[in-house]
């Protein structure tokens, strides 16, 4: 991979950059945070979490100094500024596996701080507003999410705002969910997950990463993807076979190989679409890029320098 102004660091290289660590998690625990076709393993955690957490140790650390440098200097009352991370990449890359996982072992090895994670897709305008604006096939494309709301619910985040509401998205009805919400609280660190979060919007004058303090990119191959697209859509099958109420269930109940044809078509058609054109050209506007290969496991490292 062509990388200018990164260094490239092969698995184990990366993970003799720092000591092994007690993970807090269990094998049952880790299956509890990734995603459903995700085969990440303790050891990969080892691997490559322990290393990336303590370099964002230190990231934090150079945060929070400047911070108090700053405020010292203009003679201003110290003010809590949350630290946000960005993270990014295709559908079914595994980039929630990361988010959860990082937050995880955040708040188990740093208890004293509070790190909370959302998604952008709480900023997807509903389903009945993507068929008014007559976009509801390019559900997940830069023109289908809030971003003036998304912009906003950020500011407040860095201003301190307490108890800032967002919007409940849900996989299951494939929609947002009415009179639901996540509440982000005044957290000292934020994980901010989803494929538009490094897109430069066209018609705003601030972009979503600007409030970024570190950005990860999760990348893989294009036809993986595809893979782990395919084979999470077989686990949605079986899991909406019984559940009229579930987004999945109409394509459960269709031959299978009629399903599938349908997953290809939408992987064809918009995610594939939607990746080359809008999520991959922001790759290189990440801090860290986590490469994935065959099995999701991440083989090589880029950290921008």
């Amino acid at each position: 991979m062509e990388a200018q102004g990164y260094f490239e660091f092969k698995r184990e290289d990366w993970q003799n950059l720092a000591k092994r660590a007690e993970l807090p998690l269990t094998t049952q625990q880790l299956t509890d945070i990734k995603a459903l076709n995700d085969q990440i393993s303790l050891e990969d955690v080892q691997d490559v979490y322990v290393p990336l957490v303590r370099l964002l140790q230190k990231k934090y650390a150079d945060f929070e100094k400047w911070n108090r440098d700053k405020l010292d200097f203009l003679q201003l009352p110290v003010k809590k500024t949350p630290f946000i991370i960005g993270i990014s990449g295709s559908v079914a890359v595994g980039k929630s596996t990361t988010a959860r996982l990082l937050q995880e072992l955040l708040s188990s090895w740093f208890m004293s701080l509070k790190t909370q994670l959302i998604t952008t897709d709480g900023f997807l305008y509903p389903t009945a507003e993507l068929k008014r604006r007559n976009i509801l096939n390019r559900k997940g494309f830069p023109e289908s999410y809030d971003m003036k709301s998304l912009i906003k619910f950020l500011s407040d985040v860095k201003s301190g705002k307490k108890e800032i509401k967002v919007p409940k998205y849900s996989h299951q009805v494939y929609d947002i969910v009415e009179n639901e919400f996540d509440t982000i609280d005044q957290p000292d660190i934020l994980i901010v997950e989803g494929i538009n979060v490094l897109q430069l919007p066209a018609n705003e004058t601030i972009y979503v990463s600007d409030f970024f303090d570190w950005s990860i990119y999760v990348d893989a191959d294009a036809n993986l993807i595809e893979q782990w697209f395919l084979e999470r859509f077989g686990v949605l099958l079986d899991t909406a076979f019984h559940d009229p109420t579930n987004y999945y269930y109409k394509y459960a109940k269709l031959p299978r190989s009629e399903a599938f044809e349908m997953a290809h078509k939408i992987w064809r058609d918009i995610n594939l679409k939607n990746l080359e054109e809008f999520i991959l050209p922001t790759r290189f506007r990440a801090d860290i890029i986590l490469h994935k290969t065959t099995g999701h496991v991440m083989d090589n490292i880029l950290v921008r320098v």
